[in-house]
């Protein structure tokens, strides 16, 4: 089915960047407007106020933020939320250090609820720019796995959250992959939401524990240990567990 589709809809491909391109214009000049109600920063700091792109980047930035964070919260916690599902929106690197940073910012059930909502609906903005503009794109740059992963989705449909869940634990799809091709192969967005909200709880817990420490660390590699890679894969298998166990059961009484 999706590789048939490519074929028909390859073609809109080009005007449906073109459109993407609108949208994240715009999502960029809004993103303008929020930093214009920042509080007014010096020079130096005016520098730091950027996405993080290494270690030095967030910790810069964490100094910045923390400085005002108290006298401006409500403009400090906008401006964080709103790049935080601006990067995740358009699939931009850089949500790992502001996960980390949210840890030095803010106490952590605040800093975790922030990431998991943030992750959720920039996640699911993706998702519906997917459904938009971005199915011609997927069909002809990406049927290959997107026909992979739709046969993966259709044997693991009566349990899509807990799949959902396993997939945002574990590495074995990129996120962006996961964001632009769940329209495409019929996964709902309130499934999709939800897994997301909840799967990416687990390795947010380990970034922003991490982010407590931000001066001590001097990679993002760093914020992950032996002991957490081995919780997040308890975290994963027991995710996944429900859906093995009934299928089992299935089989038993078949």
């Amino acid at each position: 089915l999706i590789s048939g589709k490519a074929q028909a809809e390859g073609g809109s491909a080009r005007t449906s960047l073109l459109i993407l391109v609108s949208i994240f214009l715009s999502a960029a000049f809004l993103m303008f407007l929020v930093y214009k109600n920042f509080p007014q920063l010096s020079e130096e700091e005016r520098e730091c106020i950027k996405v993080p792109r290494d270690m030095d980047d967030a910790k810069a930035l964490g100094k910045v933020l923390s400085k005002y964070k108290d006298t401006f919260y409500v403009q400090v916690l906008v401006a964080y939320f709103a790049t935080y599902v601006f990067l995740q929106t358009f699939a931009i690197p850089g949500s790992i250090f502001l996960s980390i940073l949210s840890g030095f910012l803010y106490p952590f059930p605040l800093a975790l609820f922030l990431v998991c909502l943030c992750s959720g609906l920039g996640a699911s903005f993706c998702y519906m720019l997917s459904y938009l503009v971005g199915r011609p794109v997927v069909y002809r740059y990406l049927t290959e796995k997107a026909v992979k992963w739709s046969e993966q989705v259709e044997r693991h449909r009566e349990h899509l959250i807990n799949y959902i869940i396993f997939l945002r634990i574990t590495p074995f799809l990129p996120n962006w992959f996961i964001n632009i091709t769940s329209p495409v192969i019929n996964v709902p967005l309130k499934v999709f939401f939800i897994g997301t909200f909840l799967g990416v709880a687990p390795p947010s817990f380990v970034a922003i524990k991490a982010g407590t420490t931000l001066y001590q660390l001097t990679t993002a590699g760093e914020a992950v240990s032996w002991n957490s890679v081995f919780v997040l894969m308890i975290l994963a298998i027991l995710s996944i567990l429900p859906a093995v166990f009934q299928k089992k059961l299935k089989q038993k009484f078949e």
